[in-house]
Parts: C-alpha cells; structure tokens; sequence
C-alpha cells in the first residue's frame, strides 16, 4: 500500500444461498480494482 492510499472497514454479510459463493470474488475484484489506492480490512457477520 503506497503511503497517499486510504485504509477502509467492510462489513461482509453473505448472508445464505448465493451470497457466500459471491462474497469472496467480490472482495477479490475490489481488492485488484483498488491496488495501490485503497486498503480493506474487512469485519464478517453472520445473517440468515
């Protein structure tokens, strides 16, 4: 992480049925579009 990029907090709730088969690619999409930019930390809750 370059020193200009912002740290930020997710919650992640995947809730049931597909939402746990998307939740990790999504995070991995966001991760690769904010290379350099941006840096998650991510919170997981449980729903449904």
């Amino acid at each position: 992480m370059s020193e200009s990029a912002k740290k930020y907090t997710i919650a992640v709730i995947p809730g049931d049925g597909i939402g746990k088969e998307v939740t990790p690619w999504a995070q991995k999409a966001l991760e690769k579009a904010a290379e350099g930019v941006a840096e998650f930390d991510y919170e997981n809750f449980d729903l449904g």
